[in-house]
């Protein structure tokens, strides 16, 4: 194998392989790219057996062939190299090594054999659809926020998207939530999505996608089936086992009741509560809400470190209300609302809020409260 490739290509092809490759693991092959080379140009594969990515570069290949190197030694030489540097990678299947030369610089690294490289078993997916990496980002960008890190509740460690049924009709909706906050968003359905399964989409893949969904124009490819889930770009690839479980009925925890309504800017409200938790202990990191006529009150009582309070001018105009929340969930819930205000639909001091984006139906957020 042989072939000469611009270094920025070259940079952003590995660079998205070596993500998802896992910097411990117990199987060599897998710290490895698979790069192959034919008349068609150079592709770089990766994965760690539950997630693969392809990425195909445009590249000058002199002799067609395939190998597999250290993914992250092979970044990191090209992150080095200088701007404009025309790079040729030239493979010796017999010495088992890859050289890598750019102007005076040259590399010698070792390799393993493209046959013992795995490549994840192709799937017959039920469902394929387009839709924009614009729609998808929001999706995606708006609810992994409240993915769940607790592992013993597997289900939740993603994004669960399905699709369901909505005032306006079949929707594409993504859901996460970690039993104390929750994030709905919808979209209009694609054509050809009205089949697909619900599946969960793991974190690291949720992760890993967001680096497709830079372009808003861009079209992207989703395929589903009910144990995987594939996007595409006309470059890259990524297809991802989904997690084998059942996503709870997350429609019980959305509070249909609430009246209690308060209108409040996103960006003040973020930035008041950031202000007043940093004296909150790291613990609880509580922060309480008092509201009155047009009036909120934030304040945070720590006994060991202090105490901070912050009043905001607001629309509200319901019965007095003090409430605690942690404040951690309420800065990531308030950064993810694109509109001036964020409205706040409240019961009791014990019960959950319900939060939108203004008159945005599309985006709902739920926060559980704590005890101040």
């Amino acid at each position: 194998m042989k072939f000469s490739i611009e270094r920025a290509v070259l940079v952003k092809a590995v660079s998205q392989a070596q993500s998802v490759v896992e910097r411990r693991n117990t199987i060599p092959i897998l710290a490895n790219v698979l790069i192959e080379a034919s008349a068609e140009g150079v592709s770089f594969r990766a994965t760690d057996l539950d997630t693969e990515v392809v990425d195909s570069a445009a590249a000058q290949v002199e002799r067609p062939g395939a190998t597999t190197v250290s993914a992250v030694m092979l970044n990191e030489i090209a992150r080095k190299l200088p701007d404009g540097a025309l790079v040729q990678i030239a493979s010796d299947d017999a010495a088992g090594r890859l050289s890598v030369q750019a102007g005076r610089s040259s590399f010698s690294l070792a390799t393993l054999p493209r046959e013992d490289f795995p490549v994840m078993a192709s799937s017959e997916y039920s469902a394929n659809f387009r839709a924009s990496a614009g729609v998808l980002r929001r999706l995606f960008d708006k609810s992994k926020f409240a993915i769940s890190t607790e592992e013993t509740r597997y289900y939740l460690n993603g994004v669960y998207m399905h699709v369901a049924k909505a005032e306006d009709g079949p929707m594409l909706r993504c859901v996460a939530t970690d039993g104390h906050r929750l994030a709905r968003i919808d979209a209009p359905l694609p054509v050809g999505a009205d089949d697909m399964p619900g599946v969960i989409v793991p974190r690291k893949t949720v992760g890993e996608l967001r680096k497709l969904l830079d372009d808003d124009e861009a079209e992207i490819a989703v395929s589903v089936s009910e144990t995987k889930v594939r996007f595409a770009t006309p470059t890259i690839t990524l297809t991802s086992k989904v997690i084998d479980g059942t996503f709870p009925d997350y429609s019980r925890v959305i509070p249909q009741g609430n009246a209690r309504k308060l209108e409040v800017d996103a960006t003040d409200f973020a930035r008041a509560v950031d202000r007043v938790a940093t004296v909150s202990s790291e613990r609880s990191r509580a922060v309480k809400l008092s509201l009155d006529q047009d009036r909120l009150v934030l304040s945070v009582n720590a006994p060991d470190a202090g105490a901070a309070e912050e009043e905001l001018i607001v629309a509200y105009a319901d019965d007095p209300l003090e409430i605690g929340f942690n404040a951690k969930y309420l800065q990531e819930i308030a950064s993810q609302v694109d509109r001036d205000n964020a409205v706040f639909m409240f019961n009791g001091s014990g019960d959950a809020a319900l939060i939108r984006e203004g008159s945005d139906q599309t985006a709902v957020y739920v926060v559980m409260p704590m005890r101040v």
